[in-house]
């Protein structure tokens, strides 16, 4: 049986990337049949890469039947995942994220969880030598997800690792990394097509709070100012977008990826109340705060929410 392979839902370059090299991985290299899947449309950074390196877009699914083999990559939790995931056959985790709790399998797994800034650096690490045989189109991903997940370096989540692996990859490659790098922002800060829904469940997870729920939402972005523009829409969706989604609030958190730092949006008593207890700064009767040095969500902005 086809073993899926699949990230979290509101797909990103690594969630895209990553069930992509470890299909090939199992397939081509161990011999057992892998698909990738996505959980989603992928993110504009994503389709990027997939255009870069010619590979085709997996498909896009909401439901796992039961008893499906699957491997889980860049997330753990099961709120990130389709319903039902425990009742699908979980054959192996690889991930970055802090272990959250709740996915059951149904016999001993493989699990791989490390502390480094994304998930293709722990593949790369496994699959070892057999990298050799990897086709250019695999290795593109790989470096992309990468410098997706370190904002180029720029994040405080980059190990030397994570830098080492992409400067080997970006050199087998021929890729010049600020050049190919700056091609993803550019990529990834296109947005205009997309509703003020749409780019609030862009990149976001779900977290409780001091008894609150939140969707987390963070924009990447080389032209802050693109979004900021549309702050004042933004501001008016987000309540709209909580009571869809079964949250008390939508936090949104605008990375300008080159000066590293973040604009939050401050909608109402709510948020202006988190932000100030969370980031020791005061909003005073503004709409947005910037948080200088904030660009990781799960290093920076999660680990410090808090009412």
């Amino acid at each position: 049986m086809t073993i899926l392979v699949f990230g979290h839902k509101s797909p990103d370059t690594d969630s895209t990337g990553s069930p992509i090299i470890w299909a090939w991985y199992l397939s081509s290299v161990k011999g057992t049949p892998a698909e990738a899947r996505l959980l989603g449309e992928p993110n504009t950074e994503a389709a990027f890469m997939l255009n870069r390196w010619d590979l085709e877009k997996p498909e896009i699914v909401e439901t796992v039947e039961a008893g499906t083999p699957v491997v889980i990559v860049d997330t753990n939790n099961p709120a990130e995942l389709p319903e039902g995931i425990n009742d699908t056959d979980i054959t192996a985790i690889i991930d970055h994220h802090k272990l959250v709790g709740g996915l059951e399998t149904k016999g001993p797994i493989d699990i791989r969880i490390e502390p480094v800034a994304c998930t293709a650096t722990i593949m790369w690490k496994m699959i070892g030598d057999d990298m050799a045989q990897a086709p250019k189109a695999i290795k593109g991903a790989m470096l992309s997800c990468i410098l997706s997940d370190t904002l180029e370096f720029r994040s405080p989540t980059t190990t030397q690792e994570d830098s080492a692996i992409a400067h080997a990859l970006a050199e087998d490659l021929g890729v010049d990394i600020p050049a190919y790098a700056a091609e993803m922002f550019a990529a990834k800060s296109d947005v205009s097509a997309f509703s003020d829904a749409e780019l609030l469940r862009m990149d976001s997870k779900e977290y409780e709070v001091g008894g609150k729920s939140f969707r987390v939402s963070v924009l990447e972005t080389t032209s802050p100012e693109t979004v900021l523009s549309r702050k004042a829409d933004l501001m008016e969706t987000m309540p709209l977008v909580a009571e869809e989604d079964g949250v008390d609030q939508v936090l949104l958190f605008v990375v300008d990826i080159l000066n590293e730092e973040s604009t939050m949006l401050i909608p109402n008593a709510l948020t202006k109340q988190l932000a100030e207890a969370s980031f020791a700064t005061a909003c005073g009767d503004a709409d947005t705060v910037v948080l200088p040095g904030v660009v990781s969500r799960k290093k920076q902005i999660i680990p410090n929410l808090k009412l």
